[in-house]
């Protein structure tokens, strides 16, 4: 997730690195006005503002660490999802521009460059943070440093834990260059024999061991497996002179390509799809500095890689796994203050959640607000013998989730429960299959989605009889249902008894789990009769006209001398028919705000074209992750919430949902709390230039970071019940709790 481009990272402290203004180049077609930003220009710029908090001396030293550690996997991730598509275009010879006026090649080159740079800052940024970590007492030891009692307790360990799991793979004409997989630590080992002849052999490093191996006694200072390896790697070459290791690694390409002729079953499709992207191509390596030529040679031929596709590092390789440190240390002092989730006012009481849902809508700002809540919503569905169906999507999902307990329980009593997977998760997809068959064995009915188009929706409907009506609850959000990135990510969530919004929801399953291939393309392609949707507006059949119609709305109000005004909170801006509309807004005087945490192609701040568009993004503790709409109409603000970016596959390869916000009390939340705050944000708020860089805001305004403000508003409104995971598991017992704590509180004053 961050800043800089083809600045020259020198070795100069954090603070240097963090100071150092931020250029990008012009990324339009030359001659050309400036458009569009590039999209993958674009996200590495996102990720070096992920990086830039690994720079900030004035962020918690285990949180830079962390913040390295994402920028990494962050990286990796996009070399595996966006590289191998534009690779493949360029070795087809396709010619074809990309929007921003680049060809293949030029696009190529470009995130070759932008990569290197990144790569080579972030190398940068870990050799400023070690000394620091020194001074901490944290420490990563190189073999030869320790003390011979240390060096016999490894060699020990390494014998005992690590060389039985090691398997040496040699090179020559009876051992053909072996399968690499996509992100796996290797060591290349040059070998002699007394003949002088040379050769090489591959050892990799199995992903299951640490990577950083706590030296015994010493509870904060560690060594890096492929040391210890590397001391130790003549045992599996006996007779041979061992010349040299060198680390390695390749990232292969990761896109899943399901052809919908051929699909049948879209769980076995799935599954074989994920065998053959273990051994795709490959797209990046990187390797220690100073790696012998033949050894190059051998790998360039062997895995096809250019010159330009190979990173030499100057450091450790793999600074993704530096998250071991952030977890293993346990020095609260250098981290983040510890905040447990709220138990929000609404829900501080013994009445049973759905008694008060239906007494007004509850809005939950996560994770300030306890993802306990949602818990408590489906858990209650399962018990509660009353409730005769639960229909619910998953996308992501953590191991041992309640919320698949509880739907497997829910089936098991006798309820009809229904759960939309999506298999296509991207790399989510190995557990998604593990946990969808547990809930099969339970008796719920699983549905695998739809084949080319992925359900990231986050919707659970509940029926329930009271009485003789079946009243529909309903559960909407911006996140998935996993309580791990629910402590992570800041998401909406939305608890509803509104009757049009049940229809909608329910019109929703039954487009998911009764209709054919066929059928959703006809009714993408607008051909069926009959879907027509009260409150909820759904992609791919009706998101991006919705969205450009309340753009253009907006546009005419400004035309007309009304209250006009745009303010959306994003992950990413891509779809170039909507940056168009929201150009035409701004000329025509509407004023617009963005929150944009990632991607952004639109270009602000141009004269006659962007000159009412600000654009921010904000990076903290929490990755920020939800997307809120409001549209001012006329001084009568209308709010929604979506699991949806605006972005081509968003608007049209994809079932996402957007919702209202239709009490005025949420309403007015969401406006004059949420939106406001995050939009003052001076602290860890950037804002993009029309240039294409990215600066932070600066303090010459009212210093204030949102995240933190949204802590104190979260302390100061309700009580803290416990620890997070007793009020995951235990959520009405928690509400429970802090009605009585309230009640004591009151006694008091």
């Amino acid at each position: 997730m961050a800043e800089l481009d083809d600045a020259v990272v020198n070795d100069g402290a954090a603070a240097q690195l963090a100071s150092t203004p931020v250029k990008v180049p012009p990324i339009a077609v030359p001659s050309e006005p400036v458009r569009l930003f590039n999209r993958e220009f674009s996200w590495i710029e996102f990720n070096r503002r992920v990086l830039a908090e690994a720079q900030d001396p004035s962020v918690p030293l285990l949180e830079r660490v962390k913040f390295l550690a994402i920028a990494s996997n962050n990286l990796d991730e996009f070399l595996m999802v966006r590289v191998g598509a534009i690779r493949d275009l360029v070795m087809s010879k396709i010619q074809e521009r990309s929007l921003d006026g680049l060809t293949p090649k030029q696009h190529i080159k470009g995130i070759r460059e932008r990569v290197a740079s990144l790569m080579t800052e972030m190398d940068a940024t870990l050799e400023a943070l070690l000394p620091e970590l020194r001074k901490a007492g944290i420490r990563t030891d190189s073999f030869a440093d320790l003390s011979k009692k240390e060096q016999a307790a490894l060699a020990e360990h390494f014998e005992a834990q690590i060389a039985p799991i090691l398997t040496p793979l040699a090179v020559d004409p009876g051992h053909p260059f072996p399968f690499l997989t996509s992100r796996a630590l290797n060591i290349a080992v040059m070998l002699d024999t007394e003949r002088g002849d040379s050769g090489v052999a591959f050892l990799k490093v199995p992903p299951l061991l640490p990577r950083l191996i706590p030296i015994p006694e010493a509870s904060m200072r560690f060594i890096r497996v492929e040391s210890l390896i590397e001391v130790h790697l003549s045992r599996f070459f006996p007779g041979l002179k061992v010349r040299g290791a060198v680390p390695f690694r390749v990232i292969r390409n990761a896109d899943i390509l399901l052809q919908e002729d051929e699909v049948q079953d879209l769980l076995k499709s799935v599954e074989t799809e994920l065998r053959r992207r273990e051994r795709k191509e490959a797209v990046w390596m990187e390797i220690a500095a100073g790696a012998d030529q033949s050894l190059l040679d051998l790998l360039t031929a062997s895995l096809k890689l250019a010159a330009e596709e190979i990173f030499f590092s100057k450091g450790p390789l793999k600074l993704s796994d530096l998250m071991e440190i952030y977890n293993q240390v346990g020095k609260s002092s250098l981290k983040e203050e510890p905040f447990n989730p709220r138990i929000p006012t609404q829900l501080a009481t013994s009445e049973d959640i759905f008694s008060i849902i239906r007494k007004g809508d509850v809005l939950l700002h996560r994770p300030y607000d306890s993802f306990a809540a949602v818990v408590d919503f489906v858990q209650s569905a399962a018990d509660d013998p009353d409730v005769l169906a639960i229909k619910q999507t998953l996308y992501r999902t953590e191991a041992s989730s309640v919320i698949v307990e509880a739907l497997a329980r829910a089936a098991q009593l006798g309820k009809q429960v229904t759960a939309i997977v999506e298999l296509q998760a991207r790399f989510d997809e190995m557990k998604n299959i593990a946990w969808a068959r547990r809930l099969e064995e339970a008796g719920v009915q699983v549905v695998y989605g739809l084949v080319g188009i992925k359900t990231h929706s986050k919707v659970c409907v509940v029926i329930r009889r009271e009485g003789s009506v079946l009243r529909r609850y309903v559960h909407l959000s911006t996140g998935n249902y996993n309580a791990t990135t629910a402590r992570q990510y800041t998401d909406i969530d939305l608890l509803t008894a509104d009757e049009q919004i049940g229809d909608d929801a329910l019109q929703l399953m039954t487009l998911l789990t009764g209709y054919s291939i066929v059928t959703v393309q006809e009714i993408f392609d607008k051909q069926a009769p009959g879907w027509t949707w009260r409150r909820l507006v759904v992609s791919p059949m009706d998101y991006h006209e919705w969205t450009l119609r309340m753009i253009d709305r907006e546009t005419k109000n400004a035309k007309d001398g009304k209250p006009a005004q745009i303010l959306a909170k994003l992950n990413s801006l891509v779809d170039p028919t909507v940056i168009e509309a929201l150009y035409k807004a701004s000329q025509a005087g509407v004023k617009i705000d963005l929150l944009v945490r990632g991607i952004c192609c639109l270009v602000p701040g141009v004269a006659g074209l962007s000159d009412n568009i600000r654009i921010f993004s904000i990076i903290d503790r929490f990755l920020e992750h939800a997307r809120v709409f409001l549209f001012r109409n006329q001084g009568n603000a209308e709010v929604f919430v979506s699991s949806g970016d605006w972005m081509p596959r968003n608007f049209f390869r994809r079932i996402e949902v957007t919702f209202p916000i239709l009490s005025e009390k949420v309403r007015a939340r969401i406006e004059e709390q949420i939106l406001a705050t995050s939009l003052s944000d001076t602290i860890k708020a950037w804002k993009l230039h029309s240039d294409g860089s990215w600066r932070k805001r600066g303090t010459s305004e009212v210093p204030l970071r949102s995240q933190e403000r949204f802590i104190e508003i979260a302390r100061s409104e309700a009580i803290r019940v416990g620890p997070y995971d007793e009020v995951i598991a235990k959520p009405a017992t928690a509400r429970r709790k802090a009605k009585r704590q309230r009640k004591k509180e009151k006694t008091r004053s």
